[in-house]
């Protein structure tokens, strides 16, 4: 049965549900600043910095988890546009709703995902949202956690209010089912975070070591991955026609032209 609010308790509501998803990004920005995100996004922007390096336009978009933490600084895109999800002192980002972007159809050139869909209150709808404004033929950059790894695994056994554990992590396979609805072509699959989920500061010491590894052998297997798409264009089929043949009508001809009378 649908449950209706009052004007104020669905004002209420809304606060609510805002106010949850700006406590999400205060708690990412902080997990980022511990030994083990910092280690998270160096390997992250070891792994989309070649990437971003050859996608070329005039806009790029990154939609994250913080605006605070970009990988798109040295992207070759004359105009780099991140939103924040509200205002803060200090704050030089404009302020918008992700799954409801202020911008027109049709008018990025590259959109990056940094774990956006595994922190959005609507993965899908966000998802949507970003291919809506990505122009056609425009190439889309996703960075999420990989639920077939230790990571994935870790998850199992973790708080659901920890982060980075109560995002949703999505499967490979539900995104690519999600990309192909959407016309979004996979243009390439990468994998990082090859070392354990683990704070110890003697096991960090062997990260890079270890994500050296993962990287060279082409492992799947690792806490993040990377889908490069592109968004196709859909061509339009002019629908033409069908014609059917006439059927020839057959030409009579009067008797009296056609016959000749021989007159003795």
């Amino acid at each position: 049965m649908m449950q209706l609010f009052s004007k104020h308790e669905t004002r209420r509501q809304l606060l609510r549900g805002f106010q949850a998803q700006e406590m999400v990004h205060i708690m990412v920005a902080r997990w980022l600043q511990t030994p083990l995100g910092v280690k998270v996004l160096e390997a992250e922007k070891s792994m989309t910095s070649p990437l971003l390096e050859r996608l070329f336009g005039h806009h790029i978009l990154q939609i994250g988890c913080n605006e605070e933490y970009s990988l798109i600084e040295n992207s070759p895109a004359r105009h780099k546009l991140i939103f924040a999800p509200s205002w803060r002192p200090g704050c030089r980002n404009p302020v918008a709703d992700i799954e409801e972007l202020p911008l027109a159809t049709d008018s990025i050139d590259v959109v990056v995902l940094h774990h956006a869909l595994d922190f959005a209150d609507d993965s899908h709808r966000l998802l949507r949202e970003a291919t809506r404004v990505l122009r056609p033929g425009g190439q889309m950059l996703i960075i999420g956690f990989n639920p077939v790894s230790c990571w994935g695994l870790s998850k199992l056994f973790r708080r659901n209010t920890a982060i980075p554990w109560r995002g949703r992590f999505l499967s490979k396979r539900r995104l690519s089912d999600w990309l192909q609805l959407l016309n979004l072509h996979t243009q390439a699959l990468h994998h990082g975070l090859h070392f354990l989920p683990l704070a110890y500061s003697s096991l960090l010491q062997h990260a890079d070591s270890m994500e050296k590894f993962g990287v060279r052998t082409g492992s799947p297997l690792g806490g993040a991955y990377v889908y490069l798409c592109v968004k196709q264009v859909v061509p339009i089929t002019p629908i033409m026609p069908r014609w059917r043949p006439l059927s020839a009508r057959p030409v009579v001809m009067p008797a009296s032209e056609t016959a000749r009378v021989k007159m003795h």
